[in-house]
C-alpha cells in the first residue's frame, strides 16, 4: 500500500505507543483518584500538559484537553461567543475556507443570533490580513482563520490578522490542526487567543486534541460534569491519549525543519511528474504551503473516478477533507479560491509524512500516468 493520505490521518508510530502503552495497563488509575495509582494518572498528565505547553509557546494552565481538532474548534468558537455576549459583540468573521468543524459552529452560533462574515482567500489560497481588516468591527467578538488550510496545505497569516483582530478589539483563533508537527508553532509569538491540535494528524493516537486558550477568562466549557481540566472539560482524562499526543508533539517539533526539508522535496519531486500529465494544475504552489499537502487538480477528469482507481493501483490519496463522513464533493475551499469547476472536478489530495519513501511517490505518479492515459483516450 502506498499510503498518500496523511493529511487525513497518520500512523501512530511506534515510539509513541511504547510511551502510551503502561496507561492501558499496569498505570491504569483515574487522575481524579487521591490514592498512588491516581498520583501516578495525574503525573503522567501533568507532564503532557508541560510538553505540549512548550511546543506551543504557551503556559501549561492554557492547555485544555480534548477530544480532537473538532472539540477543540466547537470550544474555541464558544469561548468567543461568551466574550461576545458579555462584550455586546455580536458577530464572528472567519474565512470561508475553513474546516466544516468551523464552518458548522458558525452555523450553529448564526442560529444563537450571532451574524456570520465569511471572508474569501485570494487566487493563491490566502486570506490576507487586509480582507479581514476591511469587515472587522465594533461588533465582533471572534475571528477565526486557520494556520493550513486542509486541501491545499496554503499557510495563513496568522500573526498578522490577530493583530488586526486585536486592533478591532475582538478574540483571535486560529485551527492549527494541519500545522501542528509540521512547521514550527508558537502561540504567544503568533498573538493568538486560541488555537486548536489534533494529535492523529502528526503520529499521534486519535481521539484527542487540545486547545490552547490565553484568553483572560479561559476557554468556555462545552462539555459538562465533574469538572476536570480545570473546569474547562468535564469527563475522565484519557491519559494514554494524553501521553501519546505530547510524545508524538515532542518528537515531531524536535526535527520539524529536517522532516519539512525533506517532506517538501517529495512533495516537489511529485508535482513536478504531475504536472507533466496534460491540464495538471496544482492549487496554491505560489503560496507558502506546509510541506506535506498537495492539491493537483486534473482538467477534465473526475475525482469519483480517479480515487477508486488509484485505490485499484494501492495508493490512497483523497479528493480533499476526509472528516465528512466518507462525503467526497467538490471542494468549498477550490470554488472559495475562484478554481473552476471543471478543473476542481478532477481535485485530488496527495499528503506526505516523515514515512513516506520517494519510491511511495514514484509510484503514485506512475499510477496517475497510467490513469490519465486510459480515461484520455
Amino acid at each position: 500500500m502506498i499510503y498518500l493520505d496523511n493529511a487525513a490521518t497518520t500512523a501512530l508510530h511506534e515510539s509513541v505507543l511504547e510511551r502510551m502503552m503502561p496507561y492501558f495497563g499496569v498505570d491504569f488509575g483515574n487522575p481524579g483518584s487521591v490514592h498512588a495509582a491516581g498520583r501516578t494518572a495525574l503525573h503522567a498528565v501533568m507532564n503532557a500538559r508541560a510538553t505540549v505547553a512548550e511546543c506551543l509557546g504557551c503556559t501549561p494552565r492554557q492547555i485544555v484537553f480534548t477530544s480532537g481538532g473538532t472539540e477543540a474548534d466547537n470550544q474555541a468558537l464558544a469561548t468567543g461567543a461568551e466574550f461576545g455576549r458579555r462584550a455586546h459583540r455580536m458577530r464572528m468573521v472567519a474565512s470561508s475556507i475553513e474546516h466544516p468543524a468551523v464552518l458548522r459552529a458558525l452555523d450553529y452560533w448564526e442560529a444563537q443570533g450571532f451574524v456570520i462574515t465569511l471572508v474569501n482567500p485570494d487566487e493563491t489560497g490566502v486570506v490576507s490580513a487586509r480582507a479581514i481588516e476591511a469587515v472587522l468591527d465594533g461588533d465582533v467578538c471572534l475571528v477565526s482563520v486557520m494556520s493550513a488550510n486542509n486541501e491545499t496545505g496554503v499557510l495563513q497569516p496568522v500573526a498578522e490578522i490577530a493583530q488586526a483582530a486585536h486592533a478591532a478589539g475582538s478574540l483571535f483563533h486560529t485551527d492549527a490542526v494541519q500545522a501542528a508537527g509540521h512547521v514550527r508553532l508558537d502561540a504567544e509569538a503568533l498573538g493568538v487567543d486560541m488555537l486548536s491540535i489534533s494529535a492523529h494528524k502528526f503520529h499521534g493516537p486519535k481521539g484527542v486534541g487540545a486547545l490552547v486558550c490565553r484568553t483572560r477568562e479561559g476557554a468556555e466549557s462545552i462539555v459538562y460534569g465533574g469538572g476536570q481540566e480545570r473546569g474547562r472539560r468535564s469527563g475522565t482524562e484519557n491519559v494514554p491519549g494524553i501521553v501519546g499526543l505530547a510524545a508524538a508533539l515532542e518528537e515531531a517539533c524536535e526535527t520539524v525543519e529536517e522532516n519539512a526539508t525533506r517532506v517538501r522535496g517529495l512533495r516537489d519531486r511529485l508535482e513536478e511528474q504531475l504536472e507533466q500529465i496534460e491540464g495538471a494544475y496544482v492549487v496554491g504552489k505560489a503560496a507558502p504551503r506546509v510541506p506535506g499537502i498537495s492539491n493537483v487538480c486534473f482538467e477534465g477528469l473526475d475525482h469519483q473516478v480517479l480515487i477508486p482507481l488509484l485505490d485499484a493501483r494501492g495508493v490512497c490519496a483523497s479528493a480533499g477533507s476526509a472528516c465528512s463522513a466518507g462525503a467526497v464533493k467538490t471542494s468549498h475551499v477550490l470554488r472559495a479560491m475562484g478554481v473552476s469547476e471543471s478543473l476542481a472536478k478532477g481535485a485530488v489530495r496527495f499528503s506526505f509524512s516523515v514515512d513516506t519513501t520517494q519510491e511511495d511517490g514514484d509510484a503514485a505518479a506512475a499510477a496517475m500516468h497510467e490513469i490519465a492515459m486510459s480515461l484520455k483516450r
